[in-house]
């Protein structure tokens, strides 16, 4: 599946253009890839931020690029400090027939289950590389624990097979361990209480 994107060809110098294009609501970004020379172009930010919204971030998009159909993944988008407003992207043209590599992030299912059983989730890996061709590319990979129990432990090789797309993460890469959960002690209030004295004037 793909998300039609209109684009603009864009100029490059001065460099104080790229501050006029976002003024005006669009995003200054590059276009290289399959078949693809890099050519610089411009694109609605309020569209692009929909679309992503609508898709994630693995969706594949869609445009004419001098008259030319391109289909393209959106690699290293830099995001405003402040506001996280998007500042430049980068979209790279892709084969749809040819599988690519991208990073899918992990969504735990059945977190509920767990902690009732009076345990902790101590999670370290929160995305794995996946394979697939650019109409199969997952949003995240969806991960069941309901049925892990205090002193379980899971790893990438413990994930199901996928009928669209591989993982390639190493095998060996924890994932999460399920640990008892740790009760925090609570103060005694006498060693709590602070007395500030105020010096005498």
């Amino acid at each position: 599946m793909s998300e039609a994107l209109k684009v603009e060809k864009r100029e490059t110098r001065p460099r104080s253009l790229r501050n006029e294009l976002r003024k005006a609501g669009k995003i200054p970004a590059i276009v290289y890839g399959y078949q693809v020379e890099n050519t610089p172009v411009a694109i609605e930010e309020k569209e692009l931020s929909r679309i992503l919204r609508e898709n994630g971030a693995n969706v594949v998009l869609s445009f004419d690029l001098n008259g030319k159909p391109v289909n393209a993944l959106l690699s290293e988008p830099q995001f405003d400090t402040f506001n996280r407003a998007i500042k430049h992207v980068e979209l790279i043209a892709v084969n749809m027939k040819e599988e690519v590599e991208v990073d899918a992030e992990l969504q735990l299912v059945g977190e509920e289950a767990v902690l009732k059983t009076g345990a902790e989730i101590g999670q370290v890996l929160y995305s794995v590389k996946v394979s697939a061709t650019p109409d199969k590319l997952p949003e995240f990979v969806t991960v069941d624990i309901s049925e892990l129990r205090i002193g379980d432990s899971l790893t990438v090789a413990d994930l199901p097979k996928f009928a669209d797309f591989k993982v390639v993460t190493d095998p060996e890469e924890h994932i999460l361990s399920v640990v008892e959960k740790q009760e925090v002690p609570e103060e005694d209030e006498e060693e709590a209480t602070v007395v500030v004295e105020t010096p005498e004037a």
